[in-house]
């Protein structure tokens, strides 16, 4: 696969061929033309990344056809070829958008050099749209606090993972990595140590939430397109896995995904390439995926919900991150950090926990798990009046701190546990979580609409709904 597609528009026909030839040797997709109006004809249809533009053409000087291929694509990168080298004709190239300049005659080895620099400029500006410098404070192995069995053993498949990548050769993608776990059990913080831990620590983290933005619209983000594919595309646009190439892409909620975009998901994890919407052009590129869902993939599948050969693909390693009522007093270690933290954000340094507040934040069952430890925490620290934060500064439920979770006795119905009961509690704690929501209901099931509705029809009107 190409590293780069690159135009040249030079009239000298000896001089052009050389560079294709020499050009394509080093893994670069060349096409030629031989006057200026050809070449803006092929810069709509190849979609260059780079343009070696002559500035003697025969038909339309070279400095008027770069200002109408940035007129149509003010991303386009230009290098300026010219047997006339001056200073006054380097300025007016710059000015009129070129990204460097070469006197003829030509050294093919710093044609080389300047077009791997006009490749890699466009590639960067393409990845600062969308990455903005989300540094590594805050990430890494070293912020996954905790002690509990089950938080060393996710720490240990982390580092085996980290260390068994070091041994990959140069070129080698680490293994897809899917992150398993509760809303708010700490995904996110695994996916960053995969990531800030490795060798891909200095290329993009680029994060996609694919629950938060519409299917219509997700296409167009992860994979780009080009200008004039719809009347709002105006300008040619890079793709979130173009911006994460060198580094890594984080898949969140990748349960939601699109059937449709599952396809070309899988397609882009075992071919390495991208092509934009409205290209006919694919762009090889060096991403390593990292998902993460909470949803029932496997269950998913069973319903073709979710495609079993993506799902296979995904699950290379797969991390299972523990809810935190399985982690005994790690949670008051986190409720520690956290009370340090906010108490910092907030200037109420030296805050600390009554026995009280310790003792209700061990038996909540925390739903919501690290996510809503911080944000009670938080609130709590705001409503502290003085150093001393107590239970009454808890906002929790008293139902839910008395029985974090219904038992199985709870279902038994003289001496036997009944299927339908077991079945009308799941829906209703499904149908409460989602506000009486049956569409998101049925989503953290793991079930269709209709079914849902077909289920919640049989066992009686006592789940009220909406849609």
């Amino acid at each position: 696969m190409p590293q780069g597609a690159i135009l040249v528009v030079e009239d000298e026909a000896v001089l052009a061929r050389n560079i294709q030839r020499y050009l394509q040797r080093e893994g670069f997709e060349v096409r030629i033309a031989t006057n200026g109006q050809e070449g803006l004809r092929q810069f709509q249809e190849f979609g260059p990344d780079v343009v070696l533009l002559d500035l003697g053409l025969p038909d339309i000087g070279g400095l008027e056809v770069l200002a109408r291929i940035r007129a149509h694509d003010g991303l386009a990168k230009a290098i300026i070829l010219t047997a006339h080298g001056s200073t006054q004709v380097a300025v007016d190239a710059m000015k009129a958008g070129a990204c460097d300049y070469l006197s003829k005659p030509i050294a093919l080895g710093e044609l080389k050099l300047a077009v791997e620099r006009a490749v890699g400029q466009e590639r960067l500006e393409g990845a600062l749209s969308y990455y903005r410098g989300r540094d590594a404070r805050g990430s890494g192995l070293d912020q996954m606090l905790g002690e509990a069995p089950a938080t060393l053993t996710l720490r240990r498949s982390i580092t085996r993972l980290l260390e068994a990548e070091r041994h990959l050769a140069p070129g080698d993608l680490p293994p897809p990595v899917l992150i398993r776990g509760e809303t708010g059990s700490g995904k996110e913080l695994v996916a960053r140590a995969l990531h800030f831990d490795s060798r891909r620590c200095a290329g993009p983290f680029i994060e996609v939430n694919c629950a938060a933005i519409p299917a219509h619209l997700l296409e167009g983000e992860l994979f780009g397109h080009e200008r004039g594919i719809a009347a709002e595309a105006r300008e040619r646009r890079f793709g979130l896995v173009e911006a994460a190439h060198g580094g890594t892409m984080f898949l969140d909620e990748i349960g939601d995904l699109d059937l449709a975009l599952q396809v070309k998901l899988l397609r882009l994890i075992e071919d390495r390439t991208v092509r934009r919407l409205g290209s006919t052009r694919d762009r090889r590129v060096d991403v390593r995926f990292v998902t993460a869902t909470h949803r029932p993939l496997e269950a998913m599948v069973a319903a073709q919900q979710f495609r079993a050969d993506l799902y296979y693909r995904l699950r290379v390693v797969t991390l299972d991150v523990p809810p935190l009522r399985d982690r005994g007093d790690d949670v008051l270690l986190l409720a520690r950090h956290f009370l340090t933290l906010h108490g910092r954000r907030y200037g109420r340094p030296g805050l600390r926990l009554a026995a009280g507040a310790q003792a209700l934040i061990r038996r909540h069952a925390w739903p919501g798990n690290v996510r809503e430890l911080s944000n009670a925490i938080e609130q709590a620290v705001l409503s502290a009046e003085d150093a001393l934060v107590d239970t009454a500064n808890f906002a929790l439920a008293p139902a839910a701190v008395r029985q974090p979770m219904a038992s199985a006795e709870g279902l038994l119905e003289d001496g036997e546990l009944t299927l339908t009961k077991a079945e009308r509690l799941v829906i209703a704690r499904a149908m409460a979580q989602a506000g009486g929501n049956v569409s998101r209901a049925a989503r953290s099931l793991g079930v269709s609409r209709d079914t849902l509705r077909y289920r919640l029809n049989k066992l009686g009107p006592s789940e009220a709904s909406r849609d």
